[in-house]
């Protein structure tokens, strides 16, 4: 089903200006390389040093994010010490829908995902997106039917800006 009121903008400047230490990923990022695939959330994957962890876990709680799918009376206590105990977690938040992946299926480590992504501006803001080869290799290893569609096509666009 469609959502289009959605807007990406808002959270990522609001990651941004939190000084959260992130990477985007998923089908927005996808979607910076010039994929057509639609996309209703915003998946990242975060830095995990303490620092970082508190950040982020600052910026959800003023956000009002809850777990995405969890039973309303569930207790959870959303701070730096759960985040660093788990590492993946979906949240609702007055923004919108926000995926936060310590370890997304298929990237490589943080440092490197970081490293070889690539810098775009945003609303005078940098954010960092995952390379197209990093996000096949995560489309490929999530094995659903829709994510094999999308590395086909992040392929296609890799070949197209190596100029094959």
């Amino acid at each position: 089903m469609a959502e289009p009121d959605f807007d990406p903008v808002p959270l990522l400047l609001a990651l941004v200006d939190a000084g959260v230490d992130f990477v985007l990923i998923g089908g927005l990022a996808g979607g910076a390389h010039g994929s057509v695939y639609p996309t209703f959330d915003v998946d990242v994957a975060y830095a995990r040093d303490r620092e970082n962890l508190e950040r982020l876990a600052a910026l959800l709680r003023e956000l009002g994010a809850t777990l995405r799918g969890a039973p309303s009376g569930l207790s959870f206590q959303l701070d730096a010490k759960t985040l660093e105990a788990g590492g993946n977690f979906t949240f609702d938040t007055r923004l919108g829908k926000l995926d936060v992946l310590a370890y997304p299926v298929g990237a490589p480590p943080y440092d490197r995902l970081r490293d070889e992504g690539k810098a775009v501006s945003i609303e005078e803001r940098t954010v960092v997106i995952a390379s197209l080869d990093h996000l096949i290799a995560m489309k490929e290893a999530a094995g659903r039917t829709k994510d094999k569609l999308m590395a086909t096509e992040y392929r296609t666009l890799s070949d197209e800006q190596r100029g094959l």
